[in-house]
């Protein structure tokens, strides 16, 4: 308790105040003081209501300073595809095998990429990956063809954004040891991507806060104006 309430005591930055996403992330790195390198994450309130069809926000957004964390990848491949998926880093590639391992219970892993032609195998694992927002989908290209170049996007930066009931995307951009020029470029690659992926039936102020926090340090609003938003 004593710890926390120095570290609590020991943060800087004006909470209240709406700064530019540059001000932001200095605030935020200034106050991941943590012993480990924090993960850096942003909120995004959208004005959408998921609750109807036409104003689903989801996609892929690929940040050009990576995540900084490994993202261990599972790949439902046969035959020539699946050597294509192990060459290009997959953690674990298989068919009926890797089927069997999840419906077990296995779930070491963060992304999960199909060849088309596996779908309907996977498509039985649905109440498993489903809930844990891991089924393949082919509008975030994790059921491709090109499954090779599925895993190094995954293990390159390659983030899935999916908008909440509450009409909020959030997701991780970084570590707090990541330059102030990294963590910018990030940011403005996911409000870019979230801007791009504006529904038709999205009416008024589409982005309407942001938010950016470290993993134990005090979240920071963004004035969306500074991004363009």
């Amino acid at each position: 308790m004593t710890k926390q309430t120095k570290r609590i005591k020991a943060r800087t930055g004006d909470r209240e105040a709406s700064l530019s996403f540059a001000e932001a992330i200095k605030a935020v790195k200034e106050n991941a003081t943590a012993k480990f390198d924090e993960s850096i994450e942003i909120a995004v309130n959208l004005g959408v209501d998921p609750r109807h069809a036409d104003q689903q926000v989801r996609g892929v957004v690929n940040l050009p300073s990576g995540t900084g964390r490994d993202v261990r990848v599972a790949v439902f491949a046969k035959d020539a595809k699946a050597a294509e998926a192990l060459e290009a880093g997959a953690d674990i590639v298989g068919a009926e095998d890797l089927y069997e391992k999840i419906n077990g219970g296995f779930m070491d892993f963060d992304r999960v990429i199909a060849s088309p032609d596996m779908m309907a195998l996977v498509g039985r694992l649905g109440k498993v990956l489903g809930p844990r927002g891991l089924m393949p989908n082919p509008k975030v290209g994790t059921v491709t063809p090109n499954v090779a170049q599925a895993v190094k996007d995954a293990k390159g930066g390659a983030v899935e954004f999916r908008v909440e009931k509450a009409g909020i995307v959030h997701g991780g951009i970084g570590k707090a040891s990541f330059t102030q020029e990294a963590l910018e470029a990030n940011v403005k690659a996911y409000v870019d991507a979230l801007s791009k992926a504006r529904p038709a039936g999205a009416k008024g102020t589409y982005v309407k806060k942001i938010s950016l926090s470290s993993t134990m340090g005090p979240g920071f609003k963004i004035d969306p104006a500074s991004l363009n938003a």
